[in-house]
């Protein structure tokens, strides 16, 4: 009888064990797509969202690839943002005869968010106002970020640009460019000078606005919300909106900061959405592993049209009256490279398809049009990004 005990119990350890090893794989699969984020990296606070802010500037140092004006046209705005400048320092100049190409005038734009406060740094996007060929290797000078409605200063912008590609001219016409080099960015290039002053009420509920609208991490949230605190506070209102009331205990400012702080410190299991970005100024494609591609063939060449300025001396009779000159005669050459294709199967992830493509020795330029492609044939299970 002992004997027959014993068997059983070896039997149903056997079956716990199966069952416990089981449970864990399920359970690591389902941490694998679900992610524990903190709430305050899903949410922004209505009424407590960032602010855009933005501002006219200057860009010096560039090196012949600035604003040009020619006869009186062009770029004279930045003619006149050089002479009011240095009338500033006490300067004057005749703005006829200024030359502006180390000069250029560029938009600046920044987010600043409600709780930055006076002294913190904000990222710098610089975009070219003018003509200007490059931004390569210029510094803004100081620049004013204004908020467009109420006209007040939040910040100040100023530092070398970091461009994202390179740009290059010769003076017989020919020119190559490696991605966009009329906008960049300045890291913590400005500084703020005011806040917002956002004050909590007791007399409105705490509403957090989802960054990725989802109704699935929403009902996360709520979940985890009402679990903390032990009561029903938190209601979803819709797939982007999640109402917290507060708690009757709490009497002040102080309090509400607190709770406010435990509440987007907790951290929730979320679904990461498919999606492919790309950045086209750069050549940058960033997608994520869940992506998934029906079944499709690709095929895909390269056109390339390439146009050269090749210098011809024209030479005069030894009698005639003509003097010699050089003519840049213009010559256009076409190339098409044979396609190569490649079958995708059923449920083929982005890495796969990556794998694939690299084969291919594709440029990031030709794996963008490839996306693009992919997504107006609606093979692609995410949603595809452009920046």
């Amino acid at each position: 009888m002992k004997e027959i005990n014993l068997n059983m119990l070896k039997m149903n350890n056997k079956y716990l064990y199966t069952f416990i090893l089981t449970w864990l794989i399920a359970a690591s699969v389902k941490l694998y797509a679900q992610q524990l984020t903190k709430i305050s990296d899903l949410v922004y606070i209505q009424k407590a969202e960032p602010i855009e802010l933005i501002g006219y500037g200057l860009v010096t140092g560039l090196e012949r690839t600035g604003d040009r004006v020619t006869s009186g046209q062009s770029a004279n705005f930045t003619v006149q943002s050089i002479s009011n400048m240095l009338e500033n320092f006490g300067i004057n100049v005749d703005p006829s005869g200024l030359r502006t190409r180390n000069v250029a005038a560029v938009m600046v734009t920044a987010r600043l968010d409600p709780f930055s406060a006076s002294g913190s740094r904000l990222n710098v996007t610089i975009s070219s106002l003018g003509d200007a060929s490059s931004l390569q290797g210029g510094v803004l000078l100081l620049t004013p970020l204004i908020e467009p409605n109420s006209k007040t200063v939040y910040a100040n912008a100023q530092g070398p640009i970091i461009v994202g590609g390179v740009s290059a001219n010769n003076e017989s016409g020919g020119s190559i460019r490696v991605n966009q080099s009329l906008t960049g960015t300045i890291p913590n290039g400005a500084i703020v000078n005011k806040s917002m002053n956002l004050n909590l009420s007791l007399d409105e509920s705490l509403k957090l606005v989802l960054r990725n609208p989802n109704y699935t991490n929403a009902r996360s949230m709520a979940e985890v919300v009402n679990a903390r605190f032990d009561q029903e506070l938190a209601n979803i209102l819709h797939a982007g909106l999640v109402e917290v009331n507060w708690p009757d205990s709490l009497i002040d400012e102080s309090m509400m900061n607190i709770f406010t702080s435990i509440l987007l410190e907790e951290s929730v299991a979320v679904e990461n959405d498919a999606r492919v970005v790309i950045n086209e100024r750069t050549g940058t494609i960033v997608a994520g592993g869940n992506v998934i591609i029906d079944q499709v063939m690709i095929a895909h060449g390269n056109l390339r049209i390439s146009t050269t300025q090749v210098p011809v001396v024209s030479q005069p009779n030894a009698l005639g009256a003509g003097e010699t000159v050089v003519l840049n005669i213009p010559q256009t050459q076409v190339s098409e490279d044979v396609a190569e294709s490649i079958m995708l199967n059923p449920e083929t992830t982005v890495t796969e398809l990556s794998t694939q493509l690299n084969s291919l020795n594709l440029s990031p330029r030709d794996i963008i049009s490839i996306f693009q492609s992919l997504d107006r044939a609606g093979v692609l299970r995410g949603e595809l990004i452009v920046l």
